[in-house]
């Protein structure tokens, strides 16, 4: 009922097990992946971190003056 001739089997065995492999490959992996990602996402500079904490502070601030704002208002 379920038959399969050899060359299938061996196929449907074989693919998997070969694409594992390849995936595993240290080398190609960095060559690849690691290389786009680098291309993709630059590493930061230190002045735009900074910049980004001080929006983050920014924002915080604005948040809780907001927060305390409406909490004075309702009592």
């Amino acid at each position: 009922m379920f038959r399969r001739s050899g060359w299938e089997m061996s196929l449907y065995l074989t693919f998997p097990v070969v694409m594992f492999w390849i995936s595993n490959q240290a080398e190609w992996f960095e060559d690849s992946v690691i290389q786009r990602k680098r291309e993709l996402w630059p590493r930061e500079k230190e002045g735009q971190r900074q910049e980004l904490e001080e929006f983050k502070q920014k924002i915080r601030k604005q948040r809780e003056e907001r927060l305390l704002k409406a909490a004075q208002q309702n009592p």
